[in-house]
């Protein structure tokens, strides 16, 4: 079985995709022998009604996916009673973990703020995860120009809160930075390989990090989630390395 730490619901802001619709989504994940989804939503992005988002989310969740998609709420930090937000996400809706978007929230991991959101994050015992970034800036709308999160603070952030339970998805630009290892290697931290590129791109990723610190990632359905297939095809990794990135490593973080 395969757990997708990184698929999102709702609409792309900027055009159509394959899979944008719920029950699609989780039918062709199904197919492809995913058994658990941990969905975002495009619409946090944007959005200023935060709190709607996850309302909407936790809703598309249960009913096109009880038990199969796990929903992980957003909270912008930068918007009036984001703390209200977060004990939604927790209380109300029994979500695991949320899903920040720092870069196009307008924050950086070094402003006090995240601090505040992560160390409370952490006393409610939630995941947390960071898309480090959406899309290939070459690609961006020439009116929404939205650079990759800087990640350099995070080890220092690891060390103040000792037991949280850290996510980077989309870490393609922190890999390239050289930002990933130093994160990785500060605390209980994990990153995903859906902008993992290259020949055996898995492989040495796993290699620079251990497989215990990687997870399956698709970011379906902004990318085809063969590649994220094919990507572990291609690996050459011995199959107990590719159970844990497949899955093992992911049940560990929540549990049945």
């Amino acid at each position: 079985m395969i757990i997708d730490v990184n698929v999102s619901l709702a609409r792309w802001p900027f055009r159509r995709l394959i899979g944008d619709d719920t029950p699609e989504l989780v039918a062709r994940l199904r197919q492809r022998g995913v058994g658990q989804a941990w969905a975002g939503s495009f619409e946090a992005l944007l959005h200023r009604d935060v709190g709607g988002v996850n309302a909407r989310l936790a809703k598309e969740c249960r009913t096109h996916g009880e038990g199969f998609l796990i929903p992980f709420g957003t909270v912008n930090p930068k918007l009036p009673d984001w703390q209200e937000d977060l004990r939604r996400c927790h209380e109300d809706h029994r979500m695991p973990g949320i899903r920040l978007y720092p870069n196009y929230h307008g924050y950086d991991l070094r402003d006090p703020v995240f601090a505040e959101l992560v160390g409370l994050a952490v006393s409610k015992k939630l995941i947390v995860q960071i898309a480090v970034c959406m899309e290939d800036e070459r690609t961006q709308h020439p009116l929404l120009h939205v650079r990759p999160v800087d990640c350099s603070p995070l080890p220092d952030a690891l060390k103040r809160e000792p037991t949280l339970r850290l996510v980077l998805v989309n870490c393609g630009p922190a890999l390239r930075d050289d930002q990933l290892e130093p994160v990785l290697a500060a605390g209980d931290a994990y990153c995903d390989i859906a902008m993992v590129d290259g020949v055996a791109g898995v492989a040495r990723l796993a290699e620079r990090v251990t497989p215990q610190k990687v997870l399956f990632g698709s970011d379906f359905p902004f990318f085809y989630f063969e590649s994220a297939l094919l990507k572990m095809r291609e690996s050459g990794l011995p199959e107990p390395d590719k159970q844990a990135i497949q899955e093992g490593n992911a049940r560990r973080l929540v549990p049945s």
